[in-house]
């Protein structure tokens, strides 16, 4: 059965940066496109970040552009989300999904990881 263990998470001032880790219990190459998803309270999940393998390319949120860096080393079977200049807005519990293709959406998910940011 596929794990996703994310790590990373905690308290920051805005303004600061937080490095999200997911380590995968299988071979993430089979995935062709791993992603994080973020959920605020009282709000419905939301897309942050995805890298498609291969040297597929990535594609972000507008909210995270040029501020979140998603990247993924098939090598390590990780991927890791650099989340820079944090705003109280993007406090959320940051969760970790994969997508082996076989029912065309994210089907492996992680148990999320706290990301709270103080102003």
């Amino acid at each position: 059965q596929v794990q996703l263990i994310e790590s990373g998470g905690g308290l920051v001032q805005a303004g600061g940066s937080l490095r999200l880790s997911c380590a995968a219990s299988g071979r993430t190459s089979s995935y062709v496109r791993m992603g994080w998803f973020r959920q605020a309270p009282g709000k419905e999940r939301e897309f942050v970040a995805t890298m498609y393998r291969r040297g597929g390319g990535a594609g972000y949120a507008d909210s995270v552009k040029g501020r979140f860096t998603i990247s993924r080393d098939d090598a390590k079977n990780t991927v890791t989300l650099q989340m820079n200049s944090l705003k109280p807005e993007d406090t959320a519990v940051y969760y970790c999904a994969a997508d082996d293709q076989s029912i065309g959406q994210y089907n492996y998910w992680g148990q999320g990881t706290q990301v709270t940011v103080s102003s």
